[in-house]
């Protein structure tokens, strides 16, 4: 069975509920783990050691001002000693993230993800699901955002983690989990 380890920073726990969303997903297709950045940008005990085993890596973070959070940079830029020994090269990599608005940047967000991998010369798992675009679609439909490049939700800034992000998102989060988890163990079998 493939590993996948999912790190990922929220400050509100609307991203800590997509997250959760993505590990199921992943778990149902291989082995999966969560690991939260701390407020203080801190990486857990004992992610490093595993992201090197892994078959793949799942990035989190909300979209703030059209790129990751602080705490989420400081986590790519201590993998800095990683990318110079290249240790996740030829690994799967995916991406998520969650904002306020219907866009708000989101895109630029799962780019910067996407580049942070392709720094490390990682594979990078597109989301692979086709927008609910047509006039009937909602936010409880997957995939409602859109997006292809990875898992992206909407989290209205007046509502509570429990509100949000919707069912859609979530379902989408969770197919995500489960397409990066079955791809990553074809590419290691």
């Amino acid at each position: 069975m493939p590993r996948i380890e999912i790190i990922y920073f929220s400050s509100y726990g609307h991203t800590a509920r997509q997250a959760q969303a993505v590990l199921e997903g992943a778990q149902s297709a291989g082995e999966a783990r969560l690991w939260s950045i701390t407020e203080d940008g801190i990486v857990p005990d004992g992610f490093w050691t595993e992201a090197d085993r892994a078959d793949g890596l799942i990035f989190g973070s909300p979209t703030y001002m059209a790129g990751v959070a602080w705490q989420f940079k400081r986590f790519a830029d201590e993998s800095s000693k990683r990318w110079f020994d290249r240790k996740w090269e030829n690994k799967l990599a995916g991406g998520f993230t969650n904002s306020a608005s219907v866009v708000g940047d989101k895109g630029d967000t799962l780019n910067y993800m996407r580049t942070f991998a392709g720094q490390h010369g990682m594979l990078w798992a597109p989301l692979n699901q086709l927008p609910a675009n047509a006039m009937g679609n909602g936010p409880v439909d997957r995939n409602w955002v859109g997006g292809s490049a990875g898992a992206m939700a909407i989290s209205p800034a007046d509502a509570s983690p429990e509100q949000a992000p919707r069912s859609g998102d979530l379902t989408s989060a969770f197919d995500y989990g489960a397409h990066v988890a079955a791809t990553a163990g074809r590419f290691s079998a």
